[in-house]
């Protein structure tokens, strides 16, 4: 009886067996597999986007940890060997700054020799904390500098008058300096509006301002002969030396700095050259 239950897959038509319509079980089976590649070729793409998000401020902090360092440890971060004066830069980023425990510093590293404090930006922003960072660091008897943000979207002449208004330096004060990161799109008219506005701080403060930019941007725009006379900063980050062929004054080597009296990570930056190498550049 079992046996007259089975569904035959053939039928007799007029003697002759007819094969059934049924379609072979592996072309039934396609549109799940396509389906399944496509769930996972779509998930694969969403996981390389997410990890490439990542790399940055998630994966690439953390990879750090783990490298051996070819340096100092100190500042709670990889400082490279072969120098002796450390400084650093501050903003309103930085938020509250203690600055007589910064002074205080930490057993067995370096002091914080110098401190630049951004003051102004554009031509019509002014740093929420300039005037109580730099009062508070010139009263903890920090050799302190101030800089500007130049931006792409006003005149080099209406950015220095606001940078001339706000900051009063003194003999024995840094050199200010300008920071320059903005991709322009017409770098013809940038750099003259950049020449104009060290022009115009040079002949205000009688000392070469220092240009900080990172190694791209120096290539790109403004490795020339007019620049290459003014003290470069250069920013350049897990390398044991900066990858330019300039001669440069200052190198911003991380800005993972953990700092006492500092409750955010910081730029800590080397002077290439001695103690009294850097105090011969303050204005006299």
């Amino acid at each position: 009886m079992a046996d007259a239950k089975k569904i035959s897959k053939t039928k007799k038509v007029g003697g002759q067996k007819k094969i059934s319509a049924r379609r072979p079980s592996s072309t039934r089976k396609k549109p799940r597999v396509m389906a399944t590649w496509k769930y996972i070729t779509i998930s694969t793409l969403i996981t390389i986007g997410a990890l490439a998000l990542a790399y940055r401020p998630i994966l690439r902090p953390a990879f750090n940890r783990f490298t051996t360092c070819n340096g100092h440890k100190i500042y709670g971060a990889c400082i490279p060997k072969g120098y002796s004066v450390y400084g650093i830069d501050v903003s309103h980023h930085q938020g509250e700054i203690d600055w007589k425990r910064l002074k205080r510093g930490t057993p067995n590293e370096p002091p914080i020799s110098f401190v630049y404090i951004k003051a102004t930006e554009g031509s019509d922003h002014n740093d929420t904390r300039f005037e109580k960072n730099w009062d508070n660091a010139k009263n903890n008897n920090f050799l302190c500098g101030a800089y500007h943000y130049f931006s792409t979207t006003s005149s080099g002449k209406a950015q220095a008058e606001l940078f001339i208004s706000k900051v009063n330096l003194e003999p024995g004060d840094l050199p200010p300096m300008v920071d320059i990161e903005d991709e322009p799109d017409n770098a013809t008219e940038y750099k003259e509006e950049l020449k104009n506005f060290i022009s115009l701080l040079e002949n205000h403060y009688k000392v070469k301002p220092l240009i900080y930019t990172y190694r791209k941007f120096h290539d790109k725009y403004i490795n020339d002969v007019f620049f290459n006379d003014y003290p470069l900063w250069i920013a350049q980050y897990n390398v044991t030396k900066p990858g330019i062929t300039n001669e440069w004054t200052m190198w911003q080597c991380t800005k993972n700095g953990k700092l006492p009296g500092i409750g955010h990570k910081v730029d800590i930056n080397i002077f290439n050259g001695s103690i009294e190498e850097l105090n011969s550049l303050v204005i006299k």
